[in-house]
């Protein structure tokens, strides 16, 4: 399986917050990060990504 857990870079910028699990699409969309995992559960986040580990199947992503 190649799906991706995605976190998001906590306020205070120590540490992560866990956003959404089992991660197979993200594509930006009006401005946003659109994102959908397996299950078909979808979210919408206003940033960026700012870092992907493939090996570590994780997502990081930034507040704008």
């Amino acid at each position: 399986m190649c799906e991706a857990n995605v976190y998001i870079e906590a306020h205070d910028g120590m540490g992560e917050i866990l956003y959404l699990e089992n991660v197979d699409v993200i594509r930006p969309e009006d401005g946003q990060l659109f994102i959908k995992n397996l299950f078909g559960e979808q979210k919408f986040f206003d940033g960026h990504i700012k870092e992907i580990s493939l090996i570590k199947h994780r997502i990081v992503l930034a507040r704008k």
